[in-house]
């Protein structure tokens, strides 16, 4: 298993953990993140990109594919047209870390944590995200809203995790 963490920030030479801010975990015991190779692509947009992505696996159902899929590819990952001049303009940096130390936090979404600092063993960077995206078979999507495909995906089969919506456009 390889573990990742995407970020606009160059030369990170160490991660220390930071105070969850989700209501669902203890605000209290800081988190190193790190995301599955399956699910990196869910990350390679600018930070505070909203986004609704999500993937099929064997348990998603033949309509689910049909419906939310246009072609062979199983991943998607959505953003808002507002959004594609930052995915243009972007440089993301893929910091890649040994597995030791991180648990499993949501095997859906592909998070894994860990509570002590982490080091990472590899950086690769990133210029071109439309292309690397399309290179790991992924589908890109623009929308003018993400709203309605978020509720959607949310009552589907599918995989899926939605991002950073408070600077989504307003929900319709």
């Amino acid at each position: 298993m390889r573990l990742f963490h995407v970020s606009e920030e160059p030369n990170i030479t160490r991660f220390e953990p930071r105070l969850p801010t989700r209501k669902d975990l203890d605000p209290t015991v800081g988190l190193v993140w790190a995301i599955n190779e399956h699910c990196l692509p869910n990350f390679f947009t600018p930070r505070e990109c909203p986004r609704v992505t999500y993937h099929a696996d064997e348990s998603v159902s033949a309509q689910d594919i049909a419906r939310f899929f246009s072609g062979h590819n199983r991943h998607a990952v959505c953003i808002e047209h507002a959004w594609h001049k930052a995915m243009l303009a972007c440089t993301l940096y893929i910091y890649e870390f040994d597995p030791a130390g991180f648990v499993l936090q949501d095997d859906i979404a592909g998070y894994y944590v860990s509570e002590q600092a982490q080091t990472p063993i590899n950086v690769t960077r990133v210029d071109d995200i439309y292309g690397a995206l399309f290179a790991r078979g992924v589908e890109v999507r623009l929308l003018d809203n993400l709203w309605p495909l978020a509720r959607a995906v949310q009552q589907s089969t599918l995989r899926w995790s939605i991002c950073d919506f408070t600077g989504a456009q307003p929900e319709t």
